[in-house]
């Protein structure tokens, strides 16, 4: 069976858990460029909500989705006007006395039938709106897991947890904080599959 990652299973990277805990000591230590980094076995974490802003396949992929909408929602919008231009010119008529009552009704009729199908079109429209934006964040939830759990093969990290909006991690130590790290390799990873491509 596929397995689906929702916009639920993207928050849920914040329990990317990872079992490479060694008996190293968990004290930062400093690297060649004077920056502090967690040691291997320290639980450590990320800010998605930077990671989303600044993964370049996030933003394009923000952006393909963003045109299929606007192209969605401009078709929605072209039939609604046009449904209201057919109401408003029967409307016109009635008032008018240009119909007789019988072509009035079966008029009518079909607008209802014309607005019927409106419904369902636009419907049908929203669900391909949610859908695109489904598959949009099921890829990048992929992308980013696939990604996190290759990273930890070589940090060795106990756990990496997910921040988003403050919350798993309200305050943490900037030296566990590889939010960075995980933006830097996310790009090269899309460029090198954008080349491969």
């Amino acid at each position: 069976m596929k397995k689906i990652f929702t916009l639920t299973s993207i928050l849920a990277l914040s329990a990317v858990c990872l079992s490479s805990c060694n008996n190293t000591a968990n004290t930062p230590a400093k690297a060649a460029e004077g920056t502090v980094v967690a040691a291997q076995g320290s639980i450590v974490y990320f800010d998605l909500d930077r990671v989303l802003e600044q993964y370049d396949m996030a933003n394009d992929k923000r952006s393909e989705v963003e045109t299929k909408v606007a192209t969605i929602q401009q078709e929605v919008t072209r039939r609604q006007k046009n449904l209201e231009n057919a109401i408003n010119d029967f409307q016109n008529k009635i008032n008018k006395g240009l119909m007789t009552s019988a072509a009035a009704q079966a008029q009518q009729q079909k607008l209802q039938e014309q607005d019927a199908a409106f419904q369902q079109f636009a419907q049908q429209k929203q669900a391909e709106i949610m859908e695109e934006q489904q598959v949009m964040m099921n890829v990048l939830a992929d992308a980013i897991k696939t990604y996190i759990e290759k990273y930890n093969q070589e940090k060795g990290f106990a756990m990496i947890l997910t921040n988003q909006a403050g919350v798993p991690v309200i305050a943490g130590d900037e030296s566990l904080n590889i939010t960075d790290e995980i933006i830097e390799g996310l790009n090269k990873e899309y460029v090198k599959s954008k080349k491969a491509e």
